[in-house]
């Protein structure tokens, strides 16, 4: 992977290979970013082109240095790792601390990648501190978190930080049905359920069980209005029962009513994401005002309200199920 392969990032990745060409690498960076969102890949790719025998901002992929970072076997990129819950002082120590005393075995660098950093406990922070704030000239140490928050303001203030922002929806589908084969459809659908994180998107679009959950949510859409009151009960009862897939049927509730306002406000011929029911899209937008779609969408959102109150699901479920059914 080259720094111009990673989508949506160049600000970041503007600001490493300006780093490399002047020759003002940072002892210490903070890549922050939420799950998926490629922080592993840049901090990946940054060290790789630090240590690729070619000395250019983008790493050559063919000389030795390149091959052993790509298996994960270079001996000067070191990934710290932990075993339990959180990365103890042990981990911290024994990894980083007393590993960078010794010189890099073949490059110039000896870098060092701490995925989870948030997980450190305040004794490994602290342990870590002193070799932040007088590392070895050679030494490069990167922190990958999901909030920087939770990291120390001594650590903080010692490294750069980096945010990884969101991507655009038309970036990430163009990554998914061009390098990981995904039909257009999915891909758009999963682009959207991934609030423009990538390794998100991936995930969805490549999951049996989210395809699954897509059916079973547009299956009930199709016939909500015809459903009689028991069976309607009974989907309430059992979506309520699956409180971590919630989020996503809701997402995916939203994503149709959307699709219905598309086809309304172009009289049938808009691009809904659901494609493959565009005749129902199509059906539902000519016997629903933009007041009722706009009902629909509302009531979904104060459902996702209603569930970060702790409200009871079911009520709320059931509240929306019949707002929707109209």
């Amino acid at each position: 992977m080259k720094f111009q392969d990673i989508i949506g990032q160049e600000h970041m990745t503007g600001h490493l290979q300006n780093a490399i060409r002047m020759g003002k690498v940072s002892h210490a960076y903070i890549i922050q970013g939420e799950a998926g969102s490629g922080k592993k890949l840049l901090a990946e790719t940054f060290a790789t082109t630090l240590q690729c025998e070619e000395g250019g901002i983008e790493p050559c992929g063919h000389c030795q240095s390149c091959k052993q970072a790509v298996s994960g076997n270079h001996p000067d990129i070191r990934r710290v790792t932990h075993e339990k819950a959180s990365i103890s002082v042990d981990d911290i120590r024994l990894q980083l601390n007393n590993d960078i005393l010794v010189k890099p075995y073949s490059r110039p660098y000896k870098v060092y990648i701490i995925d989870e950093a948030e997980k450190m406990t305040e004794q490994a922070q602290n342990a870590m501190l002193k070799t932040i704030e007088e590392p070895p000239e050679y030494a490069v140490i990167i922190l990958l978190t999901v909030n920087a928050k939770l990291l120390l303001p001594t650590i903080l203030s010692r490294c750069i930080l980096l945010n990884v922002r969101p991507v655009a929806r038309g970036q990430i589908t163009k990554l998914l049905t061009e390098h990981h084969g995904i039909a257009s459809f999915m891909a758009e659908v999963a682009a959207d359920f991934a609030d423009g994180v990538p390794g998100k998107a991936i995930a969805y679009a490549q999951s049996g069980e989210f395809v699954e959950l897509k059916d079973e949510v547009i299956k009930v859409l199709r016939r909500l209005n015809s459903m009689p009151a028991e069976e309607l009960y009974k989907k309430v009862k059992e979506w309520a029962g699956r409180k971590t897939e919630l989020p996503d049927i809701l997402s995916l509730m939203n994503l149709w009513y959307r699709d219905v306002l598309v086809m309304k406000s172009t009289n049938g011929a808009g691009r809904p994401i659901f494609r493959e029911e565009e005749r129902e899209l199509t059906n539902q937008a000519e016997h629903m005002s933009y007041a009722r779609i706009e009902e629909c969408i509302e009531a979904i959102d104060t459902t996702r309200q209603r569930m970060s109150a702790n409200v009871n699901l079911e009520v709320s479920l059931e509240m929306l199920l019949y707002t929707m059914k109209g």
